[in-house]
């Protein structure tokens, strides 16, 4: 019993020896399940890495939820890429700073892409957009029918498709960067990791930090090279994390359209052999893919190149040496991605070696065979001569697509090369084939047999022997309830200045018509103030005798006549001026005097409506003599009273900024004198002016050398006057009486001959050797005033008077000048001389043309229309579209006005200088193409101490209407100073528009198809 008691009593060390088996067996279970489990994680970690199953069923997945779409007007919530050269080039990164500067100039946003929540959070990651990317694209500009005028496509040569890259080629970049890319039994592997080469990549990248010397390779595949030039910021990997970036976002865009990844992987192959940079060349900017890397940089033809590559036979037969010369060029390029700016400038031999070493191994693995081995080892890379040979492009663009690009590239603030390679569209307003026509037809005024047969040779027209030398340029617009549209802008110099908007012209008499404006309109503004009056209290008006123009307002009205405003107008135009040339006209400081074109027309007396028919020049002289008088007692203050009470206080205000002005002039014509001159040159440049004397010497010296001592003053005239210069006690006098202190500045000058604001200036530039005009205009201010401190005399009142007077013209010109502006004149002042009836201030033909655009629209001014939608990134999930903001005309003329105009207008042609148009645009469907127009011819010379002298250009041009919707200017002119040798008058733009019409009425006689959508 004790002993059954005793072997059921429990044994501690049994029962410890049972519980560590059990544990040991529960670990050895874990163990065996944890081996078994991470053995399946490693099976289907290999398999996952050999099929990418999952990967692309998830990322697929991720991928569909990334869409975008576009609607009407600004999206409220978009993010753009911020770097990245692709998304740079293609304007991708500009597009809130394009669509900026648009809206400030008259454009808004008519339509932009929404992104979806999924997509945003993808961007906002920082990850790349997943979408088609382009890799062949560019500017398209289109006319008013949405024909392509203008396509510019970047790179220039490429490979259409994967099946046209010759299997050499593809074989040779999968061995150099990713050879089992297109393995076609992982039909769902992931293009974005190689994982050996990745895992080494890694191994190598921890290695390096403990040994430097260890070489770091990269573990980039194709997907991820073109992630990396295409979107990390400068096209680099900076770090770890961008790579990650780079990897994720290839990785997501391989399964964007399916979990299917080879025609992806194959459009990799393609886009990578297009697209890959390869630094850029002078003379034609960034050079990207195998195609234009090939004629760039070894002035090869592609086409060619790639048919040799194609061609079956190895490297045997007769084309041998150059298919072994092409192939090397292809993989050199291959490898020169890799730093193209070191491989392809400084790195050539080094290039070299390396295409060798590679080569042989693709023979090696079987790629090419020997023999074209070889044949490419006998070559070595010669590149070519980019001073003797630059890689240029033919300018393909027309000169009105051109205008197009030159405004829009303003308005983007881009260059015309950055711009060509937006990713962009632009409509415009351009009627195509009319463009075209228009264009050939002005081209071929060139060939003496056309000339003539356009009636284009003869006197004050063209002659045999300089029809090359002058050019032409042609703009027509139509009036639209949108505005104005641009139909035809075009000239033949080819060049990208536009003379019809980038210069500035005398364009002649051209300039009657915006006075006949002004004078029209100031009657109009008469009629308005005085017509409502009672007869009493018309009578009573008071009317300076200088303003002529209100005393006939004050008589027409007073009078048994029509007092509407038409009428008025009518007698306006009905009222004589003389077309005298003997009478001085005081203008612009100076008695001036003026010559008609005809001497026929000297003893004449036209009305105004006669001399705008036979362009008279005196009667406009005077006419706008009329105009300053009127603007002059018409403005505030009644300042012209001036010139009429010598004891007026406001005198001495005018005189001062006569001063002020006279002086400014004075000083910035010394200035440009002593530009670039040292304090000796200067100095010189002064005492050389100088007839020789001891008083005039000293009274220069003592102020520009305030410091010097008698013996400096002695060395100095001894110098100058060598045994004619005064003795001790004659220096010492001279010491005394021109010291600084002894004269002011108008006094030395008056004594040295010279004028005191040049001796001043001389001396301030020697004290401020770094100063600027500005500067010196600041520091000259008293001694303007001190110059002309006699004019505030009272005995100098007829001096006075003449200065008063110059600065009220300036203030009436500057009345004229706001009124001009407002009918779109094109500069910022107008020269304030009578002259400027004949032209002196300047104009542009499309300015000029927007004056008749007003009086075509009745008086309205409106929008100038050439582009009329922008669309940005199409296709993308940044596109974005503008298109102008309706704009309403604004009216800045009485109709009354405009139809007095575009009468006087219609009789220029019906029986004035453009008579010879008369007839000639005569529809046969009916529709009204009455013309109207001015003439103008400028000789635009540089004038010195007011004679004739070197000349600029000589313009004729003529400025039009046809009908009641088209308007425009034609121009003709000859630059340099072989342009004096030519006598065309503005007959000649005449008779081109006359001999034109055929091809103008094809297109604006209102038949179907012949003209375009009026909207924009």
């Amino acid at each position: 019993m004790v002993e059954e008691q005793m072997e059921a009593a429990p044994n501690p060390a049994r029962a410890g020896e049972r519980a560590s088996r059990g544990f040991r067996l529960r670990w050895r279970v874990v163990l065996l399940v944890l081996l078994i489990l991470g053995a399946v994680a490693a099976l289907l970690l290999q398999r996952e890495m050999q099929t990418s199953h999952w990967q692309a069923r998830e990322l697929h997945t991720y991928a569909a939820t990334l869409d975008y779409h576009v609607a009407p007007g600004p999206a409220q919530a978009i993010r753009f890429p911020a770097h990245g050269p692709f998304d740079e080039r293609m304007g991708y990164t500009a597009i809130p700073a394009f669509a900026s500067r648009l809206q400030e100039r008259g454009f808004e946003i008519a339509e932009q892409a929404r992104q979806g929540d999924a997509l945003r959070a993808h961007l906002e990651r920082g990850w790349f957009a997943p979408y088609a990317e382009k890799t062949h694209t560019g500017l398209t500009v289109f006319d008013c029918s949405r024909a392509p005028l203008h396509a510019f496509r970047y790179p220039y040569r490429r490979f259409d498709r994967f099946e046209s890259v010759p299997a050499v080629v593809v074989q040779a970049l999968l061995f150099i960067e990713n050879r089992d890319l297109l393995d076609a039994e992982r039909p769902q592997m992931n293009p974005a990791v190689d994982w050996v080469r990745f895992t080494r990549a890694v191994l190598a990248q921890l290695g390096s930090h403990i040994d430097p010397d260890i070489d770091a390779h990269g573990g980039s595949t194709l997907a991820t090279q073109i992630e990396k030039y295409r979107h990390s910021p400068g096209g680099i990997t900076h770090d770890a994390r961008e790579k990650l970036r780079q990897m994720a976002s290839a990785s997501v865009r391989a399964y964007l359209q399916g979990t299917d990844t080879l025609p992806v992987r194959r459009q990799l192959v393609l886009d990578y052999l297009n697209t890959v940079p390869l630094s850029a060349a002078p003379r034609h900017g960034e050079v990207h893919g195998l195609g234009d890397g090939l004629w760039v940089w070894f002035g090869t033809d592609f086409d060619r190149a790639m048919a040799s590559l194609s061609a079956e036979g190895g490297a045997t037969g007769p084309d041998a040496t150059a298919r072994g010369r092409v192939l090397r060029q292809a993989v050199a390029l291959m490898i020169a991605h890799r730093r193209p700016s070191w491989y392809l400038a400084q790195g050539r031999q080094e290039l070299d070696r390396a295409t060798d070493a590679h080569l042989r191994l693709l023979t090696e693995a079987g790629i090419i065979d020997a023999a074209w081995r070889d044949a490419a080892l006998g070559h070595k890379l010669v590149f070519r001569d980019m001073a003797r040979n630059p890689p240029l492009l033919p300018a393909t663009a027309s000169k009105g697509t051109t205008a197009v690009r030159t405004r829009l590239a303003g308005m983007l603030g881009t260059s015309l090369y950055s711009l060509d390679r937006l990713d962009a569209e632009a409509s415009t307003t351009l009627n195509g084939p009319l463009q075209d026509a228009v264009s050939a037809y002005l081209g071929r005024l060139t060939d003496p047999a056309f000339a003539r047969s356009q009636e284009l040779m003869g006197e004050r027209l063209l002659q045999p022997d300089t029809l090359g030398e002058v050019r032409y340029s042609f703009t027509l617009l139509e009036s639209t309830p949108q505005g104005n549209l641009v139909r035809v802008q075009t000239d033949t110099t080819q060049q990208p200045l536009d003379i019809n908007e980038g210069s500035k012209l005398e364009l002649g008499s051209t300039a009657k018509l915006r006075v006949l404006a002004t004078y029209l309109e100031l009657v109009a503004e008469l009629h308005a103030r005085l017509a409502p009056l009672e007869p009493a209290a018309l009578k009573a008006t008071e009317v300076s005798p200088q303003d002529s123009l209100s005393r006939w307002a004050v008589q027409y009205l007073s009078g048994p006549n029509d007092h509407s405003l038409s009428a008025m107008l009518e007698a306006a135009m009905e009222r004589r001026f003389s077309a005298s040339p003997n009478e001085p006209f005081f203008t612009g400081g100076g008695l001036h005097t003026f010559n008609n074109f005809n001497k026929k027309d000297d003893a004449r007396q036209p009305s105004l409506r006669e001399a705008m028919q036979a362009s008279i020049n005196l009667p406009f002289v005077r006419l706008l003599r009329e105009i300053v008088r009127h603007t002059m007692y018409q403005g505030p203050g009644d300042t012209a009273r001036l010139l009429e009470d010598h004891l007026d206080p406001r005198r001495d205000t005018y005189l001062a900024l006569f001063a002020d002005r006279e002086g400014q002039a004075f000083l910035r014509r010394f200035w440009r004198k002593t530009d670039n001159r040292t304090p000796t040159e200067l100095r010189d440049m002064l005492l050389d002016g100088l007839r020789p004397g001891a008083d005039r010497l000293t009274a220069v010296f003592r102020y520009l050398e305030p410091t010097a001592s008698p013996e400096a003053l002695a060395a100095f005239l001894s110098d100058r006057l060598g045994d004619k210069a005064p003795g001790e006690t004659r220096v010492a006098q001279l010491y005394e009486r021109f010291a600084l202190d002894a004269l002011d500045l108008p006094d030395r000058g008056y004594v040295a001959r010279v004028h005191p604001l040049e001796l001043w200036l001389v001396a301030y530039r020697r004290q401020h050797p770094m100063a600027t005009l500005d500067d010196a205009v600041a520091a000259s201010a008293s001694e303007r005033q001190a110059v002309y401190r006699w004019l505030f005399r009272t005995r100098a009142k007829d001096a006075q008077d003449a200065r008063i007077h110059t600065m009220l013209e300036v203030e009436a010109f500057l009345e004229i000048h706001r009124r001009w502006t407002r009918l779109g004149y094109p500069f910022g002042h107008l020269v304030p001389s009578l002259a400027t009836a004949l032209g002196s201030s300047g104009d542009r033909p499309a300015a000029l043309a927007e004056l008749m655009g007003i009086i075509v629209n009745g008086g309205v001014r409106q929008p100038t229309w050439r582009i009329t939608d922008l669309r940005f990134a199409q296709d993308t999930p940044w596109e974005t579209a503008l298109r102008p903001t309706p704009v309403q005309g604004e009216r800045v003329m009485a109709p009354e006005v405009a139809q007095a105009l575009k009468k006087a207008l219609s009789e220029v042609v019906e029986a004035g200088t453009a008579r010879r148009l008369s007839g000639s645009f005569q529809s046969s469907s009916g529709a009204d193409l009455s013309p109207g127009g001015k003439t103008g011819t400028g000789d635009n010379r540089v004038v010195v101490n007011r004679r004739g002298g070197l000349a600029l250009n000589r313009t004729a041009t003529f400025v039009f209407y046809l009908g009641p919707r088209h308007f425009g200017s034609v121009t003709a002119y000859v630059i340099g100073p072989d342009a004096a040798g030519y006598r065309f008058t503005s007959g000649l733009p005449v008779q081109i528009l006359r001999s034109m019409a055929p091809v103008l009425m094809t297109h604006l006689d209102g038949r179907p198809g012949s003209g375009c959508p009026r909207e924009p």
